[in-house]
């Protein structure tokens, strides 16, 4: 609704009221000015050729078209503070843990509690799964370039920057299928850092943990990068506490 999509997590949520609520404040202050531009330019059309009396040096007037402004402003920047800390606090202890590695030109998902992971390329999309109704933190690092992490329906992004670990939270309200990109211009093959996120039951998100398990994905891949060859084979990556 108004050029947002439907929020998909709780944090999303408030991000969606904020913005409603200041598309309600903006289009009430635009009715309010353009009466106001109706209204003077009805009462005081042109009658005669003579002049209205001037006003100049109105104090009380002056003084209202100063802080009407200051005080809008003011509003908004104690709902934004708000909502923006909301949606910014992490919590104790989340119940999922990803370690997001953001490399030229993929993205790894480390699933820091199950000690498994899941890696891209360009070619071949990752998909992050995350259980319904659970807080989900994620941990954002790159070895690279600054990179930016990014789920349109999370309403949510946050930079992924070598040398600085972003983190933020988000608990997933709905089960689906959800794009998710790099939002930072960050080289030739920035337009393909893709990947897909999939919500799903926590039953469902523990059989994927085990899949990956099973296919031998375990330990931290501390780089994220993979080389390839021609192909696009993969020849090999850096893990910690797994093999490859």
């Amino acid at each position: 609704m108004l050029g947002i999509p439907n929020p998909a997590t709780k944090q999303a949520q408030i991000t969606h009221n904020l913005w409603q609520g200041s598309w309600v404040a903006l289009w009430a202050v635009g009715a309010l000015v353009w009466g106001l531009i109706i209204w003077s330019v009805i009462a005081y059309r042109k009658r005669s050729d003579e002049l209205p009396k001037q006003t100049r040096y109105n104090i009380p007037i002056e003084l209202m078209y100063t802080i009407v402004p200051v005080m809008i402003v003011a509003v908004m920047l104690v709902f934004t503070v708000r909502d923006e800390s909301a949606i910014t606090k992490l919590s104790a202890n989340p119940d999922v843990t990803v370690n997001v590695i953001g490399f030229r030109w993929s993205w790894t998902f480390n699933y820091v509690d199950e000690n498994v992971y899941d890696v891209g390329s360009p070619t071949q999309l990752p998909t992050l799964y995350l259980p319904e109704g659970e807080t989900v933190r994620f941990k954002l690092d790159s070895p690279d370039v600054i990179h930016s992490f990014w789920v349109p329906a999370f309403l949510m992004k946050m930079d992924v920057i070598p040398g600085r670990t972003n983190q933020f939270e988000v608990t997933p309200t709905k089960q689906g299928e959800f794009a998710g990109k790099c939002a930072e211009l960050c080289g030739v093959d920035h337009s393909r850092m893709l990947f897909n996120v999939k919500v799903v039951s926590p039953q469902d998100y523990q059989a994927h943990i085990e899949a990956l398990r099973t296919a031998g994905q375990t330990g931290q891949l501390i780089t994220g990068r993979i080389d390839t060859n021609a192909t696009g084979d993969k020849q090999g990556r850096t893990t910690i506490g797994g093999t490859q």
